[in-house]
């Protein structure tokens, strides 16, 4: 009668261990799905982080070419218009200003705030660059130097290398930005402390000074 009892018994024993495990290895299946699926926004949101500070790279190289060619255009102009002293100095601290802004923005491009006081640096650069070459418009003798000739046309290359520049640039900040703002990676950029990124930005003077139509 005791051993009918034990024979009986022994699956009853392996019936709840089974019914016990069940439930552990449901539990660990959605741990580590659930610490996949993290670690796959996780890697994403760092992919698209390094792109676009790969994208601000390129720009850096363009603006250094830049903040170069300005003292000699300063220095080439210096000669042929000494009564605009004003505009010539004006264009020297925009250039230094902007320098400084570019090195903190190309030290951490992540740091939104550095990169939009580069946006308003450049865009002071680019106001008093402009007013420059209207003054030269002036000059016959300066437009036809050879030298001004010459950087202006680096100048402008370089100017147009910055715009391609920062068109890849922005377009990768929007797609992360766009990325860390929508469910479920919204989530994860919080916890890890992915922090929104600033698209550079340069208002052209033309628009800055456009006038104002009104019916």
């Amino acid at each position: 009668m005791m051993n009918t009892e034990i024979i009986l018994a022994e699956p009853t024993m392996a019936a709840i261990g089974i019914a016990l495990l069940i439930p552990v290895l449901i539990i660990f299946v959605v741990v580590i799905v659930t610490i996949g699926w993290i670690v796959g926004i996780y890697n994403k949101l760092v992919t698209m982080r390094n792109r676009y500070k790969n994208a601000y790279a390129q720009i850096d190289v363009q603006l250094k070419r830049r903040y170069d060619l300005i003292p000699n255009l300063v220095e080439t102009a210096k000669g042929y218009i000494k009564h605009e002293r004003e505009t010539l100095e004006a264009v020297t601290q925009a250039r230094n200003i902007a320098y400084a802004a570019s090195k903190a923005a190309a030290a951490n491009p992540g740091d939104a705030a550095a990169v939009k006081s580069l946006s308003a640096a450049e865009t002071g650069l680019a106001g008093t660059l402009s007013r420059l070459m209207m003054v030269s418009e002036s000059y016959p003798d300066l437009k036809a130097n050879q030298n001004m000739m010459q950087l202006t046309e680096e100048l402008t290359s370089t100017e147009n290398k910055i715009s391609f520049a920062r068109q890849a640039y922005n377009d990768s900040v929007m797609t992360y930005n766009t990325d860390r703002e929508v469910f479920p990676s919204n989530m994860i950029a919080g916890m890890f402390n992915f922090g929104p990124a600033e698209l550079f930005v340069i208002d052209k003077p033309e628009q800055k000074d456009a006038p104002k139509v009104q019916f």
